[in-house]
């Protein structure tokens, strides 16, 4: 079963990558876009990684796909 995800409720939410890169398994939404965003990026989200502060920019659609992410810390 395929997660349902609002993008608009995304902020804050919680990730764990299902196949961690670089010690990063745990991830936070810190930035999502709103009205004043660019067309071409309404779609992006900033992820960043709990361990490491890394920051990553994906399309929040990736967060659906379970064979990479899982929603929640796990």
């Amino acid at each position: 079963m395929q997660p349902r995800l609002n993008p608009k409720k995304l902020l804050l939410s919680k990730w764990t990558a299902i196949q961690p890169q670089q010690k990063e398994k745990h991830f936070i939404v810190t930035q999502i876009a709103n009205d004043s965003t660019p067309i071409d990026e309404r779609d992006l989200v900033t992820l960043e990684a709990v361990y490491t502060r890394r920051s990553y920019r994906v399309d929040w659609h990736t967060l659906l796909d379970i064979t990479q992410w899982q929603q929640g810390w796990h």
